[in-house]
């Protein structure tokens, strides 16, 4: 069963496993528009179409404490663009609470390097992982694609 994991921020990653094995990524594409980085939701389209996922599990973004109006702005624009995009492709999609599944991966209270790290141990060959910023998307997609298998 192909699902597709989404970790859906501007510098989030969009992860396909099939069989538990992570066989296609895509950072999350961004263009600017005016003055802000956004979400761009035709390049997602054309992936999600390209590999066509069974259903998609995306962790369910909020406000966070400390966190200024314009970045939240940002992260909930994005947010819905790849949720809408998901509806428009009728992708059956599941939304996930990032507590929900981080206890399911044993990452609560885990700092990113330490799920990267867990995704590099169940994946030793996805070189992606190496790299921190990148590794880290990805390897959130990826986890939160898991726990929707």
């Amino acid at each position: 069963m192909r699902v597709l994991g989404i970790d859906p921020g501007i510098t989030g990653a969009l992860v396909i496993l099939d069989n538990d094995e992570p066989i296609e990524w895509l950072l999350m594409p961004a263009m600017v528009v005016g003055k802000h980085n956004r979400v761009n939701g035709s390049a997602i389209a054309r992936w999600i179409n390209h590999i066509k996922p069974e259903m998609a599990i995306m962790e369910l973004v909020g406000a966070m404490p400390k966190q200024g109006v314009t970045s939240m702005f940002s992260f909930g624009h994005s947010a819905g663009t790849v949720s809408g995009v998901l509806e428009a492709l009728f992708i059956p999609t599941a939304m996930v609470t990032p507590q929900y599944w981080k206890t399911c991966a044993g990452m609560i209270n885990k700092s990113k390097d330490e799920a990267r790290s867990h995704a590099i141990h169940l994946w030793p060959q996805w070189r992606e992982l190496d790299k921190k910023g990148v590794g880290q998307a990805l390897a959130d997609a990826a986890l939160i694609a898991r726990y929707g298998r």
